[in-house]
């Protein structure tokens, strides 16, 4: 199926190229203390059967979105500064009330996927971040989990397949949000998971929110069971540790786990990735030499894991 077109500049020398693609942002941080997980990036994809996007001769920036270092992760893109397909970097997790620096927010922020809520400053619930911002048709994410005052728990950030899990019981954190799969490499990997809510610390007992599959991060403690991360992916996310959040996998698009009291790190989300795949006849080249392309079921298929180049 053809889609639209995007035109290089002067006279095109090869043939235009229609790539079928995956394009995943960097997952959003989890925050520290009784607080969420971070939420997945942006999944979008039109593999397989969607429409594809055909691109004439020229050299075109393409972005992957780093995985978020404080609060949301970074957007990727297929063919900077051209009508093209972006997915929203994943949402930040929600800053419990009392934060002993900044400004604390306990909502999640919103993103690909939302950040999950951390506990807030009186009863009552506090909002997880909204997912499938900006909009986008279909949609590139899901919300995080909602949270309450108490008990003191944090929320699972949202995932491409699932939202965020609101805190289960007093003492336990949500689950990240389930991720995508997607075969267009022929792995069938699951991206775009969320990252695991915090349950709270000594003197416990006390349960961590798992990350969701697709490279959520695990949520860490002082104490209790700590979260593990998020697997199908390819690479899973980290599992929490005494006391902080495990990082989303590295090329998934995962978002953090949190971290726990008092006020330790949540883990950093993982970050974005972007495949294309073109016909066996398709000439094409990508940069730098950390992006590769292969060969599956005929087509070749080119994979960015850093930011680089496309060249028709």
């Amino acid at each position: 199926m053809f889609g639209y077109r995007i035109l290089g500049g002067g006279k095109a020398p090869n043939p235009p190229v229609t790539f079928a693609y995956l394009v995943v942002a960097g997952g959003g941080k989890g925050a520290g203390h009784d607080s969420g997980g971070g939420g997945g990036g942006g999944f979008r994809t039109s593999f397989p059967g969607g429409t594809g996007i055909t691109v004439d001769s020229g050299t075109y920036t393409v972005t992957v979105g780093a995985g978020g270092a404080s609060t949301r992760g970074g957007d990727s893109n297929f063919l900077d500064g051209f009508p093209s397909e972006f997915s929203s970097g994943g949402g930040g997790a929600g800053m419990p009330s009392g934060a002993p620096s900044g400004a604390p927010n306990p909502s999640g922020h919103p993103g690909g996927s939302g950040g999950g809520a951390g506990h807030g400053t009186s009863d009552g619930s506090v909002t997880g971040g909204s997912g499938n911002f900006p909009p986008v048709s279909p949609s590139q994410g899901n919300p995080g989990g909602n949270a309450n005052h108490r008990p003191w728990n944090g929320a699972g950030g949202g995932g491409a397949g699932g939202s965020g899990s609101p805190y289960i019981s007093s003492g336990r954190g949500g689950p990240g949000g389930s991720g995508s799969s997607n075969n267009i490499d022929g792995n069938g990997y699951t991206y775009s998971g969320g990252g695991g809510g915090n349950g709270g610390g000594p003197p416990g007992p006390y349960t961590q929110g798992n990350g969701g599959s697709g490279g959520g991060g695990g949520a860490g403690s002082s104490g209790g069971t700590l979260g593990t991360g998020g697997g199908s992916a390819r690479n899973s996310g980290g599992n929490g540790t005494r006391p902080a959040g495990g990082a989303g996998g590295t090329n998934t698009g995962g978002g953090g786990g949190a971290g726990g009291p008092p006020y330790q790190p949540g883990g950093n989300g993982g970050s974005g990735i972007i495949i294309l795949r073109a016909p066996s006849d398709a000439i094409f080249s990508v940069a730098p030499p950390t992006n590769t392309i292969g060969t599956v079921g005929g087509d070749q298929v080119a994979t960015f894991t850093v930011s680089g180049t496309l060249t028709i």
